[in-house]
């Protein structure tokens, strides 16, 4: 597009743009839910657009160049808006697409039965709108890309709790592949619990990895080394047969760590080593003289 043909775009829009204002909004308020956008952000959001656009139009052609700037920053603004509200790239792409009818219907009518005009001004318009889509469309993928990347933390920070068990004793269960930036998290969790509790014993349980291969193993030793570094000794628990096998056929060395298969036995494992142990109550043998739970009353 020329800065003539900028020019000529210009001018159509100042001679009918409420025309050109009400015929776009009416093609938005078609194609956009009406559940997702009110109808009056749609009208603000339309005559904000065309007022920047109007007046890049009266400053050339470039688009990149510094009076196009009102425009880019309007249409990223909106992609943003519309990304976080869940539109699809469709609809967000509509909104400055459904802009050519209405232009292409106000520049048949500003130039009559010229054809060259009317050809001139409908190909400089498709060319600006479609670049306008592509300027919308790239904001309202760095917008999900970065929803999508802090969605994922969350769900790595979710889904990697550190419990405290008992006195001195942690267990962080783990569900799913064990990645690179997963372990990252895991080893981030696991070593400020640690610092916050000062426990002695980590029980990592990977009963809901549901694979467990050379990468995962480098990761839980990786995991376990950060740990004694702090002090921590850490028990892996939820050894399966098949992840058993698995490390065997590998050749993994899991070094001297601890390994159980399952997580009540590595919990009294973490409890012997603080000196504790988990017994049943004795009964007393006499109706009424023990206590509910049938532990033996304590001396008077």
């Amino acid at each position: 597009m020329s800065d003539q043909s900028a020019g000529a775009l210009a001018r159509v829009i100042d001679v009918r743009y409420d025309e050109i204002l009400a015929a776009w909004i009416a093609q938005q308020s078609a194609s956009t839910r009406r559940s997702s956008i009110s109808e009056a952000d749609v009208r603000s959001q339309c005559g904000e657009l065309l007022s920047a656009l109007r007046k890049a139009l009266a400053g050339g052609d470039d688009t990149q160049g510094p009076a196009w700037g009102p425009v880019r920053e309007m249409l990223q603004r909106v992609s943003f808006t519309r990304a976080q509200q869940g539109f699809t790239p469709s609809e967000t792409a509509t909104f400055v697409l459904s802009l050519k009818r209405p232009l292409f219907d106000a520049i048949r009518a500003e130039a009559k039965s010229d054809v060259d005009t009317v050809t001139t001004g409908t190909w400089a318009a498709t060319e600006l709108l479609d670049r306008l889509a592509l300027v919308s469309m790239e904001a309202y993928m760095r917008t999900r890309e970065e929803l999508i990347a802090r969605q994922q933390q969350d769900m790595l920070e979710l889904s990697t709790p550190v419990v405290k068990l008992w006195e001195g004793v942690l267990a962080l269960p783990m569900i799913g592949t064990l990645d690179s930036s997963r372990t990252q998290v895991v080893m981030e969790s696991l070593l400020q619990r640690i610092v916050e509790t000062g426990a002695e014993v980590a029980i990592l349980d990977i009963t809901g990895v549901p694979t467990v291969d050379t990468l995962t193993a480098q990761h839980l030793i990786k995991t376990v080394t950060a740990a004694r570094l702090m002090g921590a000794e850490c028990i892996i628990s939820g050894i399966r047969p098949q992840i058993a096998q698995t490390i065997v056929h590998l050749g993994v060395d899991l070094g001297d760590v601890v390994t159980k298969a399952t997580l009540a036995d590595a919990f009294k494992v973490a409890l012997a080593r603080n000196g504790l142990a988990v017994v049943r109550p004795r009964t007393t043998g006499t109706a009424g003289n023990g206590s509910a739970n049938g532990a033996t009353p304590p001396a008077r």
